[in-house]
């Protein structure tokens, strides 16, 4: 059966008493847009002139016939499919429902099931980039159908696969069908991950900051990038460009149980710059020195133990967003990262330099 005999047309006059089968939007350019009269709305003899006014000379009368649905319904649907932890639902607005974080944290998004409901047809899955970071109210998802009314089928097939995708059975990139192969691990379509408040240890090397004859500016911009994720800076120590020196406070503040270190300056290539030696004679396991992403390409990723340790190059005193604002927020969640979340960082990577 085709969704429009479910449509009875009115006339505004004759509609009084009758309720509207959808949302009616006002625009007055430059001055308004937005909704005059919310579907399920009854129509009175004051309404008239409103209607009139936005040329709306018929108004429709719905009947939805069984198996479909009326465009808030299938909204409402496909957004609590894949609502996740530490979000909140909008009630539909002009047919489209959203998904907002209800904390401060890092949106998680299944970009794979995205491209998959997308793929389907006439159902519309709008979403923030994963990773970004997010503050509470802040938009996460939009959901909504083309048509007014539209087939359950269709919707009903994502509600299917997402419980399935929440269940650990991992997608086949930009389709909904499933994977050969065994399950995979458990996962959350469209949530936020709350940052940790961790204790970090900040080490400031170059004999020119050590001994005076220039004024630390990396402490000021790391500290503030570290707090504005929840994080506090537990001490700076300052060292000459001598490896033994920063091997040195990298173990002072393994000891003080510090849950991130980072290691400012002497990440180039020159002959004088020791962090990335003193890091990896530390003891750390290195990830990745290097990163496919400019600015920031010098950075390097490294753990003892449990315990990230980042090199941080140059640029991060003075470019507002580089690598370490990429991979920064990862660890504030809780995340480990793995060498092909470097390599993946290439891709759209080319921000300046």
């Amino acid at each position: 059966m085709k969704a429009d005999p479910m449509l009875r047309e009115v006339k505004v006059e004759d509609a009084i008493g009758l309720v509207l089968a959808h949302d009616l939007t006002r625009i007055i350019p430059g001055e308004f847009k937005g909704r005059l009269f919310r579907k399920g709305h009854q129509i009175s003899e004051e309404d008239i002139p409103a209607l009139l006014s936005i040329g709306k000379e018929h108004i429709y009368v719905l009947e939805l016939a069984e198996g479909y649905l009326h465009e808030d319904e299938a909204a409402l649907r496909l957004a609590s499919a894949v609502r996740g932890t530490n979000t909140e639902r909008t009630e539909p607005h002009e047919g489209k429902v959203t998904l907002k974080s209800a904390i401060h944290g890092l949106a998680k998004i299944d970009k794979a099931f995205v491209d998959g409901v997308n793929g389907i047809g006439r159902i519309v899955m709008s979403t923030i980039r994963t990773n970004t970071v997010v503050k509470p109210g802040q938009a996460l998802a939009g959901t909504r159908v083309i048509p007014l009314v539209i087939e359950e089928e269709p919707v009903a097939r994502v509600e299917r696969l997402a419980a399935q995708r929440r269940s650990g059975q991992a997608l086949t990139a930009g389709s909904l069908e499933p994977e050969s192969g065994g399950p995979a691990a458990a996962a959350e379509l469209v949530a936020v991950k709350p940052f940790r408040s961790l204790r970090v240890g900040l080490i400031t090397t170059g004999s020119e900051v050590f001994k005076g004859r220039i004024r630390d500016k990396f402490g000021p911009v790391v500290r503030a990038k570290v707090e504005a994720l929840g994080s506090k800076v537990i001490d700076q120590r300052f060292t000459p460009d001598d490896m033994d020196a920063i091997v040195t406070e990298i173990r002072h503040f393994i000891g003080l149980g510090a849950d991130l270190i980072l290691v400012t300056g002497g990440m180039s290539v020159d002959p004088d710059d020791r962090t990335p030696g003193a890091i990896a004679r530390a003891g750390a396991r290195i990830v990745s020195y290097g990163t496919p992403m400019l600015p920031g390409s010098m950075l390097m990723m490294a753990y003892i133990g449990s315990v990230p340790v980042m090199g941080l190059p140059g640029c991060v005193m003075h470019d507002p967003y580089t690598s370490f604002d990429v991979l920064l927020p990862r660890i504030c969640a809780g995340e480990e990262i793995f060498r092909e979340d470097i390599t993946e960082m290439g891709y759209g990577g080319l921000l300046g330099c």
